[in-house]
């Protein structure tokens, strides 16, 4: 399993969005009432109850990971991962950066009394007493910061790699119980979620060059006598006349003349010609 294909740690990234409307909240019930006669001293006390006191808490007990505050997974019913997600949330940068967001609440509250008045028309609390509305201020003070750790515990684990987690000890449910701060109804029970993850490219077995294949030369044909009488006997028909017909005198009939070369044509005797004045010149001449 790898931290990613837990659903609640999603779930946590919600702070990204829900820390800014806290902030504008905040803004909000401040602009109920003018600063009284010492307003630093009412802005420092507002913070040690709202933020500096949580803060000393969540370094002893952090908030657990699997608590959205409201409501949890119930501590017997948390698998394995879980519980090692749980003992690999808390190392010290993280608590660090914790105590960090703490101290950076102080100029960010003062700031935001000072200006408070601006807002005065948009306020739920006007013309209320001023007591009341630092009372409200802490606890979005202390929402604020858990808020701020679990965020920075999310994005934490959510970098974690899944040989880290093998080498982890999971924490069990006593020491669930007396290690962190876990807040809500043990009412939540989500599945994880599954993740395909990309299956290895395996490398191509290499292809063997074949060598390439030279056509052998075509052999022409030898020139025998037998195939010299074949190609003469395939020529003989090809050398035949085709009829001719001619037209005769009238126009009306036709006559075939065919001429072979092969048929034999008989020759009639010469015929010697006629004379037609022999007679007189057998005549004397007087």
């Amino acid at each position: 399993m790898t931290p990613r294909s837990e659903p609640l740690l999603w779930l946590q990234l919600m702070a990204i969005g829900a820390i800014p409307l806290e902030l504008l909240g905040l803004l909000l019930l401040l602009a109920g009432a003018d600063p009284g006669p010492l307003p630093g001293l009412e802005r420092l006390l507002a913070w040690a109850i709202g933020a500096l006191g949580p803060a000393i808490l969540l370094w002893k007990r952090p908030a657990d990971v699997f608590s959205l505050l409201v409501v949890q997974v119930p501590l017997r019913a948390r698998s394995e991962a879980q519980r090692t997600l749980s003992a690999l949330q808390s190392p010290l940068p993280l608590k660090l950066a914790m105590v960090g967001g703490a101290a950076a609440l102080l100029p960010l509250f003062w700031w935001m009394d000072q200006h408070a008045a601006l807002a005065a028309s948009l306020s739920p609390l006007a013309a209320s007493p001023r007591l009341v509305g630092l009372l409200l201020a802490c606890p979005l003070l202390a929402l604020i910061l858990w808020q701020w750790q679990q965020l920075g515990q999310t994005l934490a684990l959510l970098r974690l790699r899944p040989e880290a987690m093998a080498s982890a000890t999971p924490l069990t449910a006593s020491q669930l119980e007396s290690q962190r701060l876990s807040l809500g109804l043990p009412l939540l029970l989500l599945s994880p979620l599954q993740i395909q993850q990309p299956e290895p490219v395996r490398p191509e077995p290499e292809r063997i060059a074949e060598p390439e294949l030279v056509p052998e030369p075509e052999l022409e044909p030898e020139i025998t006598p037998t195939s010299l009488q074949q190609s003469s006997a395939e020529e003989e028909p090809s050398s035949m006349e085709a009829p001719t017909l001619e037209p005769n005198a009238i126009g009306t009939e036709t006559s075939v003349k065919e001429t072979s070369v092969a048929d034999p044509v008989a020759i009639e005797p010469e015929e010697t010609a006629e004379e037609p004045e022999g007679a007189q010149l057998d005549q004397e001449i007087p």
